[in-house]
């Protein structure tokens, strides 16, 4: 059985969020884990929170333990982009772009998987 976790309007940019999301592609939950929290960057927290929230949804539904799930699909799609203007060269204003992101998790049991 597969076990779905989202969040949605993240505060960073896709371009910057994916290859981190790389990474932890096909791993097991815990080394994943493990691998993001050796990372000194604030952009993890979203993507393990995701993961961690995924966990809780196996062990709620089905009582899985963490050693025998796998990342099958993770994902970050890209979310509205906040467009502002800021001053800019000769009295021109330029166009400054906040983008956003949603990240999707789907885990599965190991043991099933192979």
């Amino acid at each position: 059985m597969e076990y779905k976790s989202t969040a949605k309007y993240i505060k960073f940019s896709p371009y910057k969020l994916r290859p981190l999301v790389d990474e932890v592609r096909g791993e097991s939950v815990q080394s994943a884990l493990n691998w993001l929290s050796t990372q000194a960057f604030k952009r993890v927290l979203p993507i393990t929170k995701v993961i961690e929230s995924a966990v809780a949804n196996a062990k709620q539904l089905e009582n899985q333990q963490v050693e025998d799930l796998v990342i099958r699909e993770i994902c970050v799609d890209a979310g509205p982009v906040f467009k502002y203007f800021k001053p800019g060269a000769m009295g021109r204003a330029q166009v400054q772009r906040r983008r956003t992101s949603h990240i999707r998790v789907i885990l599965e049991n190991a043991k099933t998987a192979s």
